[in-house]
């Protein structure tokens, strides 16, 4: 019998994660003998951290927040679209070196448009949050052809600079929480830490309409926060980031095994884990 193949999520906090069963889920599903861990990681420590798991065998790791910028740095190689997003969700150790890739736009865009059946063609899509995980989503986003995406964020510093950095592939701009007054959009998309903190940012009432649909990059317990503030002013259709994790889990498991696992089977058997934990 063949060794398993070792593997591992690092983030703080990472405790919440479902990538261990999804994970272990595809392994299943494919016939595979896998080990799956939770690093949870202190600030500072991430290099030290994810070079200690490569060291004693691990074949790679997902990254969540907040290391994203960290794992990039970390890299030796990149794949095109890490190196646009500058930010790593899935670290593929191979040999000595380490190859860099983000699964989270790709897996966000199979999740939003052909599970939800939310087009974003020719809309306005308002983005709340300015993190490591929405540059990762942009230039998949843009390449759907919205009318014009508006990244807000705290203050504006990160959200202009992901306007800038993504301004070639499409009509992108950058605005603080404050400065969203009399926008409204026809799709939102919720990236803000909000879920871990337990409030939402102050946002304008105006922003939604009753018909806008609402993505969040969070699930199971994080994702209440938001779905509260969202159905607050009406029951319009509010997704969570549970299919999103399930396809860019899955990008990640092809990228380490070379086999990709169904994902419907997958996102289905894990809504019933949450369910039940909830």
């Amino acid at each position: 019998m063949s060794d398993p193949i070792r593997l591992a999520v690092i983030g703080n906090p990472v405790a919440h994660s479902r990538s261990p069963e999804l994970h272990l889920g595809f392994a299943k599903q494919l016939g595979m003998t896998l080990e799956y861990d939770r690093v949870e990681c202190a600030a500072g420590e991430f290099i030290d951290t994810a070079n200690r798991l490569r060291e004693t065998g691990y074949a790679g790791a997902n990254v969540t927040v907040p290391f994203k910028a960290d794992a990039f740095a970390l890299c030796d190689t990149r794949t095109p679209v890490a190196e646009l997003a500058q930010a790593v969700n899935t670290l593929h150790f191979v040999d000595h070196s380490v190859l860099g890739d983000n699964t989270d736009g790709p897996g966000f865009i199979r999740d939003l448009t052909s599970r939800c059946g939310i087009d974003v063609a020719h809309k306005t899509v308002i983005i709340i949050g300015a993190g490591g995980a929405v540059r990762g989503l942009m230039k998949p986003l843009l390449d759907q052809n919205p009318s014009q995406v508006v990244v807000a964020g705290r203050s504006p510093y990160n959200a202009e600079a992901i306007a800038e950095r993504f301004a070639d592939f499409g009509p992108v701009q950058g605005c603080t929480y404050l400065a969203l007054k009399g926008w409204q959009a026809d799709v939102l998309i919720h990236a803000s830490p909000a879920g871990h903190s337990g409030r939402m940012p102050a946002l304008p009432s105006t922003l939604l309409t009753a018909e806008t649909p609402c993505y969040d990059l969070s699930y199971g317990a994080a994702h209440t926060v938001f779905r509260d503030w969202a159905l607050a002013g009406g029951q319009r259709p509010v997704f969570d980031g549970l299919g999103m994790l399930v396809e860019q889990g899955a990008a990640s498991f092809e990228r380490w095994t070379g086999q990709r696992p169904d994902t419907d089977a997958a996102l289905a058997q894990l809504r019933r884990q949450v369910s039940q934990s909830s």
